[in-house]
């Protein structure tokens, strides 16, 4: 069995939040649209595919005798046209970007008691998002920092799909191992 799927990589596309900002800049904040579409949509494409993962996680742990240490249940789908034109409102930028922020934190934490109950050692850590002072900040700045906040989140999704891959990497190694055991 398993854990990786095609589609999975192709889920976890990483964003250069730079290029994306830059892009914003020169066109008047036009690509700020895309920028939140795609970094929605990569969100969704993951949190989709994480479901089969912690599927392949809970079969591995069935056929060795363990059981999982919670119900999967699947984060919820966020609509990325409908948020993406909201940001025309300026205000639901703040909130998508808490929101994007505080599903990853969630999910990490979700992912990691998971990884937790499979893996021999710890190769997956959940990464601290400081809402409180990411909103702080952006209060203080009268805004400002949100754009702080948002390369914060861009950079924490990626380092997530990276992370992803090495745990998906080391599942298949433990599967492989399993199976050829079993096969002797």
């Amino acid at each position: 069995m398993q854990v990786t799927s095609n589609t999975s990589i192709c889920a976890d596309q990483k964003m250069w939040f730079s290029m994306w900002f830059l892009s914003a800049v020169v066109t008047f904040g036009v690509a700020f649209f895309p920028m939140f579409y795609r970094l929605i949509e990569n969100r969704n494409k993951h949190f989709k595919n994480e479901t089969q993962f912690e599927q392949s996680i809970v079969n591995y742990l069935k056929n060795n005798g363990k059981e999982s240490p919670m119900p999967i249940e699947p984060m919820k789908q966020r609509n990325a046209k409908l948020w993406t034109a909201s940001i025309i409102f300026i205000v639901p930028a703040f909130v998508i970007v808490y929101l994007l922020s505080k599903d990853l934190a969630v999910h990490e934490h979700k992912q990691d008691t998971y990884l937790s109950a499979t893996l021999p050692e710890r190769v997956f850590m959940p990464q601290t998002v400081p809402l409180t002072t990411y909103a702080l900040l952006t209060i203080a700045t009268l805004g400002v920092g949100v754009v702080y906040w948002l390369y914060k989140t861009v950079n924490l999704y990626n380092a997530h799909y990276k992370a992803h891959l090495a745990v998906e990497k080391e599942l298949n190694r433990l599967m492989e191992e399993q199976n050829s055991v079993g096969h002797m």
